[in-house]
């Protein structure tokens, strides 16, 4: 918020730690309940479900209530936590208006819109599709309480603005994102050879993650769920590994399966023996491990469908693989002959897991490394590895169907696609999108201003790399490699 209410005076956002030391509460809880866990629980509170403090630093159970509802818990964790954080931002916008958040109106909602997105004064603006994971959230929000406290809906029939978010959709073809990732990643001059002041400390982690997030085309905080016993086997003969994605660590619960080339999936691997198996040595000469309060215990796996763990107050308790979500899965572990390891395959340095929030800090890193190596304009996200990705399979897709399909009459080409499918529904299955229209009208918009025959006068002796580099060069939204033109 831009206005002067100082955290104090703001509602705010906590979680519920249950196995931390409540000090002087512990007289109080001890008249209700024996521990601060079991009255948590009797209130239908859980282990780090988000509750809110109004400005006077007490709750409304009411929205506590609702931010404890099976509504709410079906989340996934990412879209709990930003369904939360829009919730706080919109409450925090009342506190300004003098408004009362069930005595909101239509007035408030498209002032609300005004100021999030297009307000000079508010320093923190933000894009038409965060506002649109906003109107989601308070959209759900005021559906619960309206059913359940008659509450009236400021947004009902509230549409978020439909400002093109192709737009903000940037792409780097495969040229382009290995440049990207040598400069900024691991180090590398603007000569192709190592700097020699470069004092990279988890780099191959890193590169590592960036491979595998431009290689799968997952979500940042899909990728970062992964956990060791998920990783199939190495084999040099495979040139993809088929996985799966769980339900309870992909946007919208959708879980799927995902393909890991094998490049990506080599450099993950010496990562794990690497980089990851060092860090690992250090927490456990240290101990660091045995402190860590509230960790899981894995003592078996089913294969990839279930594990056996210790119970939190003894015994065992058998779960499934696709519904144990990110935040459960960091505190997951594995005895070794050498002690405690975590489950969770990206640590920090310290062997600690690497809470998956961590990683923006890692593109914001090797984006300030690129500029001041003095290539402007060079820039990448996580997330546009993902829009990457699913460039470079349209283009081997559109490839092998003219190579497949050119000798065919146009009759046969339409009952060869009807049988299976056409390019954009291989990206959809490979992004795991659930509409192909979500592929088409978001993230190829490259290939819409292209002649389909362009693509099939390239289909014959060329590979995709040099074919994208030449089709996109000058593209204003397609990252290349900047640096090949002058060689």
């Amino acid at each position: 918020m831009t206005n002067a209410t100082s955290d104090a005076l703001r509602w705010q956002v906590h979680r519920y730690d249950l196995a931390r030391s409540v000090g002087e509460l512990a007289e109080f809880v001890s008249g209700f309940a024996p521990d601060l866990a079991a009255w948590t629980k009797a209130r239908g509170g859980r282990e780090g479900q988000r509750f809110l403090l109004g400005p006077d630093g007490r709750p409304d159970l009411r929205i506590n209530v609702c931010l404890g509802s099976a509504k709410w818990r079906n989340l996934a964790e990412r879209s709990s936590r930003d369904y939360t954080y829009s919730l706080t931002v919109w409450l925090n916008f009342l506190l300004t208006r003098d408004v009362d958040w069930w005595e909101a109106g239509e007035d408030d909602a498209e002032e609300f819109l005004f100021w999030r997105v297009t307000d000079p004064e508010n320093a923190g603006r933000v894009q038409t599709n965060s506002f649109s994971r906003d109107l989601a959230a308070l959209k759900k929000f005021y559906r619960w309480m309206r059913t359940r406290y008659g509450v009236a809906n400021p947004f009902d029939g509230f549409d978020a603005p439909r400002a093109a978010r192709r737009q903000d959709v940037k792409w780097l073809d495969p040229g382009g994102y290995a440049r990207w990732r040598d400069l900024g990643i691991r180090g590398m001059g603007l000569s192709g050879r190592p700097d020699q002041w470069w004092r990279g400390r988890n780099d191959q982690r890193d590169v590592a993650f960036c491979d595998g997030l431009y290689g799968t085309g997952l979500r940042v905080s899909e990728w970062a769920s992964v956990v060791l016993p998920e990783l199939p086997p190495y084999a040099h003969r495979r040139g993809y590994y088929t996985c799966e994605l769980a339900d309870a660590c992909a946007k919208g619960g959708y879980g799927h399966p995902y393909w890991a080339p094998r490049s990506a999936m080599k450099s993950v691997l010496s990562y794990v023996e690497g980089g990851r198996a060092a860090a690992v040595r250090r927490a456990q000469a240290t101990g660091r491990y045995e402190r860590i309060a509230g960790l899981r215990v894995l003592l078996a796996t089913q294969g990839t469908g279930s594990v056996t763990l210790e119970g939190p107050h003894g015994g065992t308790e058998k779960r499934s693989w696709n519904g144990i979500g990110p935040r459960t899965r960091l505190r997951l572990f594995r005895r070794t002959e050498l002690g405690l390891e975590p489950l969770a395959l990206w640590l920090n340095e310290d062997g600690l897991p690497r809470d998956g929030r961590g990683w923006e800090h890692t593109f914001e890193t090797a984006n300030e490394r690129i500029s001041a190596l003095g290539l402007e304009n060079f820039t990448c996200t996580a997330h546009m590895l993902r829009h990457s990705h699913a460039l470079r399979w349209y283009a081997i897709g559109k490839l092998v169907y003219a190579t497949r399909l050119g000798h065919l009459a146009e009759d046969e080409r339409r009952d060869f696609r009807e049988q299976f499918g056409d390019t954009w529904h291989l990206v959809q299955t490979m992004l795991g999108h659930r509409s192909v229209e979500t592929t088409k009208n978001v993230y190829l918009e490259p290939f819409r201003a292209l002649d389909v025959e362009m693509l099939l006068a390239h289909a014959d002796g060329f590979p995709v790399e040099a074919f994208m580099a030449e089709v996109f060069t000058g593209h204003p939204r397609v990252r290349t490699d900047p640096l090949a033109a002058g060689r």
